[in-house]
């Protein structure tokens, strides 16, 4: 088992744009959006996973993933999820001594972009980045798994 760690940030320019070293585009669906876990099925380029988490508690939750056949992720996401719920944009970003992620969100979400920064520790400082706005960290309405659209807050 392990712990995700991360903050996250709405983002109020497009900077992150140049600064990024890399970008992908990527699928999600989510199998339960249970508020005590949820479990996602991914597809990034040629590759695919499914992601275990538990329920967040601040900045920390529970995470386990695992990867699977891209087929398979297709076949979940259409018969158990109804589709892929979440369609975006990764940015890779390195600032500072950490590696932030930025995603563009599409269809639906169109505009909305939101920068995740994983940490160490919950007590560990962090350098802002010039593009993060508002910290949402802990805020249910920028969780994947509403945006997806299956559960409310």
């Amino acid at each position: 088992m392990a712990l995700e760690i991360e903050r996250k940030f709405l983002v109020k320019d497009r900077s992150y744009v140049e600064m990024a070293i890399s970008h992908a585009e990527i699928r999600q669906a989510y199998i339960s959006d249970n508020v005590n876990g949820t479990v996602r099925v991914r597809v990034r380029a040629n590759r695919a996973w499914l992601t275990v988490k538990g329920a967040n508690d601040g900045a920390v939750r529970h995470e386990w993933e695992y990867e699977i056949p891209v087929a398979d992720a297709e076949e979940m996401a259409r018969m158990l999820a109804g589709g892929w719920g979440i369609e975006k944009v990764r940015y890779i970003v390195k600032y500072g001594a950490h590696t932030w992620e930025v995603d563009e969100f599409h269809g639906r979400h169109e505009g909305l972009v939101v920068a995740e920064v994983e940490l160490e520790s919950a007590e560990t400082e962090v350098d802002l980045p010039g593009f993060a706005g508002e910290e949402v960290t802990g805020d249910p309405r920028y969780y994947n798994s509403v945006l997806a659209g299956r559960r409310e807050v």
